[in-house]
């Protein structure tokens, strides 16, 4: 794009766009996979070592490969799944997502109205009740 916008602002025109078909690919599982590269097909496992050498090589740079490489080695080896959703939440414990308020035993009949036990006006949630 940005040779398009130079070679117009000097009143020149570059060849038509064209598009290259590399194929396609899609993981099926563990281990397995299909490919298709042009008239080449290939499935199972040699399939799934394409997709993933195709996907580390068209990473940018030798930093971002190594580290992608060595995360999917580790998943691959502890039967890890990668991380598929950005949430904004650190862990995947309850107690990471819920407050602590929500962690704690909901008030029993003896302890509603009861002033001594420090739980009787609120709700489980941490709400106060209003009677």
């Amino acid at each position: 794009m940005a040779n398009l916008l130079m070679a117009r602002a000097k009143g020149k025109t570059l060849p038509a766009f064209r598009y290259r078909d590399l194929g396609s690919m899609a993981t099926i599982g563990r281990k397995s996979a299909v490919a298709q590269v042009g008239a080449f097909k290939v499935s199972g496992l040699p399939a799934w070592l394409l997709w993933s050498l195709a996907h580390i090589y068209f990473l940018i740079g030798f930093r971002n490969r190594l580290t992608v490489a060595m995360n999917w080695c580790w998943n691959y080896l502890t039967f890890q799944r990668g991380t598929r959703l950005i949430t904004g939440i650190s862990g995947s414990r309850i107690e990471d997502v819920l407050p602590a308020v929500m962690m704690t035993a909901p008030p029993t009949a003896a302890d509603v109205g009861n002033p001594g036990s420090g739980r009787g006006s609120l709700h489980p949630i941490g709400a106060k009740l209003h009677h």
